[in-house]
Parts: C-alpha cells; structure tokens; sequence
C-alpha cells in the first residue's frame, strides 16, 4: 500500500469512528439553564426555532456567543473540566441575573462576581478532575490548573486569575459587546451571526476571528480554537445560515491539536506525508524538549506546512484542488504543494464524511486511549489494527510526547 493510499484508509477510518462518537465533540449544551429551552425533551437543538427572539437576540446569536467563549477556553488542558468550568460558571451567573451572553457588559459590571465564581468552580472541578486527569497523564493531580496563558512553547499554566479571566472570558466576550455597539443603528437581532457570515468561506470566518483589525481576538486565541469554533458552528451545532459551498462540511481545516498530533503522528499519518527530519527542521518535533526529554511534538507549528512525499492519487488531487479553491477559497490559483493540514477534507470531498467527524474522531481517540504518556491504550484503541506506531514503531509511542 502506498502511503497516499494508507492516509487515505486511516482518514476514513477516524472520520468514521468519530461520525459514531460525535458526543465528544459537543458541549451538552442542553445541560446550560439559559438554554434549556432551545431543546427539546430528547435533548436535540429546536432548528426551527433558532430565530426566535430570546430578549434582545435570537436563539441563534445567543448560542453562538457561547460557543466563541468555549472555542477559547477550549485551549486549557482537560477538555471536560475546561467544558464543566464554562457551564457551571455560566448557570451560577444566570442565576444572579449576571447575564453574559445575552449582556456580555454583565460581566465586567460584576467582575468581583464573575472571578469569585470562576475560582469557585474550579476548585469544585479540581476535587473531581485531578485524580482521573492525572491517572490518564502520568502526572500529579496537584498541577491540575484550568487556568492558562499562551508562551512561546505553547500553552502554559498560570496562576492569575484576573489575567485569566479578562484574557480567555472577557476579550471573546467583547466581541459580541463592540459588534452591538457598531452595528446599534441597525437594531440588527443577530449581529455576532451577521459578522461571522460575511466571509467567503467558514475557514476565512475562523482566521478573521484572531486577525480582524477591529474585532479580531489576537493572542486571546489559537488558530486551533478558531478551526474548533468553525467546526462547532458549521458541522457540530450547524448554526450557519449560509448553505454556499464556502460553507460546507469541507470548508474549514481541522482544529489540530496536542490530542490530533499525538494520534496522527503515533498512527503514520504525519509520516507518509513527510520525513521526520522535515518535521524536526519545521520544529513540530522538538528533539528531547517534552517532558521527561522526550521529543516535542507542537502540532500548532504544522500549520502551512506542505507534504514532501508525493501525492500519486488523482482523484485526491484533484479534490484538493476543488477544496482550496471553492470550499477554503483560500487561494485564486491551482496550488502546486498540499498542505498538510487541508489533506483530510480533500480525501473526505463528496463523501458522507465531513472535517467535523474527522476531528470528533481524533478528540474521542486521543482522550480516551492515545494518552500522553508511554503506555497508552493501544489494545483497546479501535485504531491498533491499523497505527503503524503500535504495529511497527513502538517508540514513535514511547519517545515523543505533546
């Protein structure tokens, strides 16, 4: 088997496991007082009741105010406990009529209220987290910290939560308050919603969400919570209003991050695509850099990076070419490299698979079984029967770390 081949089988196959799996990659939005409401007794979303005012705004808008705020604290380092901090701070603040997403200034009026809870909470996720994160990471439960800045190596644990909380709550928060404030003439219902669709393309939206002049969230957030934001919006919660190919389920890149780098550099994916030295020299593989002189794998630093091997498969080429060009419209003409990032929606183009199962099934591999650490659960793992670190090189598992 070739390796274009090989990617193209373990693609489908994690697309695939996460079309089954999609809980992970949802936040149970149903569990949030504000919005229980939009969902019926079975749990599902009220599509056609999205546009309903709920205030001064639209089921729609409220929602997608949530889900910017969770796509940036999603950065912290346990997915769950990052997920339970947002909801039980958001239900305690609605509670007290602190209504952040319905008026984000809610929460700088009452940000003595806002930080007390946000400590609070994480103490109370802390006592129930730290012991099952630390088990599933080698690590001590005493440096369970949800609370997180961004560094040269990546994200990094802090102490502060004032700087914290108006860095990851309040600047995605401010997003919605300055668009309600610019767009006031308009008496618009939706003017977060309005903003996002003006893009191209879901994935212009996402890069637009940190490097936008005026509403641009900077170093509040990464490029990998933009993509999680877009695929959340567009696949997860499908909250576009937009049905353009620009906005379709290939649309957007996948959100890659320590969980999708480990499971697709232990599986071979980042192999067949280039050498290690080629990672080495983009520094995605920091020699001896991980914890406890493991190699470094920065998943964030693959972004643009382009496959050295050769892609001998012309319908995959030829999807590529439609993605970039139609889908991403992120380029005007034929690009000649594939970048490896943008491979999976164009082995996935045209079929029932879109990037958003693709992601749900590196989230639901990498949390429950591909863990950080030398002895993951490969035997359990529903990839072992195809990961080339497990079936031939056991040390891509045991030397290499995110």
């Amino acid at each position: 088997m070739s390796d274009i081949e090989f990617v193209k089988r373990l693609v489908f196959k994690i697309a695939e496991i996460g079309s089954k799996r999609k809980i992970v990659g949802s936040l149970s939005l149903n569990d949030i007082e504000p919005f229980r409401h939009f969902f019926n007794n079975k749990g599902d979303l009220k599509y056609n009741e999205l546009n309903v005012m709920d205030g001064a705004w639209t089921r729609r808008e409220i929602l997608t105010r949530y889900l910017l705020v969770s796509a940036v604290l999603d950065q912290g380092p346990d997915i769950e406990g990052v997920r339970n901090l947002l909801k039980n701070v958001t239900n305690a603040l609605y509670r007290k009529e602190i209504r952040i997403f319905h008026r984000p200034i809610d929460f700088f009026r009452e940000l003595n209220i806002s930080i007390d809870e946000i400590l609070k909470k994480h103490d109370s996720i802390k006592k129930l987290r730290a012991e099952i994160w630390a088990k599933d990471n080698n690590s001590n439960p005493n440096k369970y910290n949800l609370f997180f800045a961004q560094s040269p190596r990546g994200i990094v644990s802090i102490n502060q939560v004032l700087d914290y909380s108006i860095h990851r709550w309040g600047v995605p928060l401010c997003v919605p308050l300055l668009l309600e404030k610019d767009l006031n003439e308009k008496e618009s219902a939706q003017p977060l919603v309005e903003y996002l669709e003006t893009f191209e393309s879901s994935e212009i939206m996402s890069k637009e969400l940190k490097n936008h002049k005026r509403y641009g969230m900077g170093s509040a957030i990464g490029d990998k919570a933009c993509h999680l934001f877009a695929k959340w919006y567009v696949h997860t919660y499908r909250l576009s209003t937009r049905n353009d190919i620009g906005w379709s389920k290939w649309s957007f890149e996948a959100p890659f991050d320590s969980n999708a780098g480990r499971v697709l550099f232990r599986t071979g994916f980042f192999a067949s695509l280039a050498d290690l030295r080629d990672y080495e020299n983009w520094e995605v593989i920091q020699k001896r850099k991980g914890k406890g002189k493991t190699h470094y794998i920065r998943v964030t630093n693959i972004r643009g990076k382009k496959a050295q091997k050769e892609i001998e498969n012309e319908e995959i080429i030829e999807n590529y070419k439609e993605v970039v060009l139609n889908h991403l419209k992120i380029r005007k003409r034929i690009p000649q490299k594939f970048e490896i990032q943008q491979i999976p929606n164009a082995i996935l183009l045209n079929s029932k698979f879109g990037v958003g199962d693709f992601d749900d099934g590196l989230i639901y591999i990498g949390t429950r079984f591909c863990f950080n650490h030398k002895k993951p659960k490969c035997a359990e793992c529903p990839l072992r029967n195809i990961c080339i670190g497990k079936l031939k090189h056991p040390e891509w598992i045991k030397n290499y770390t995110t």
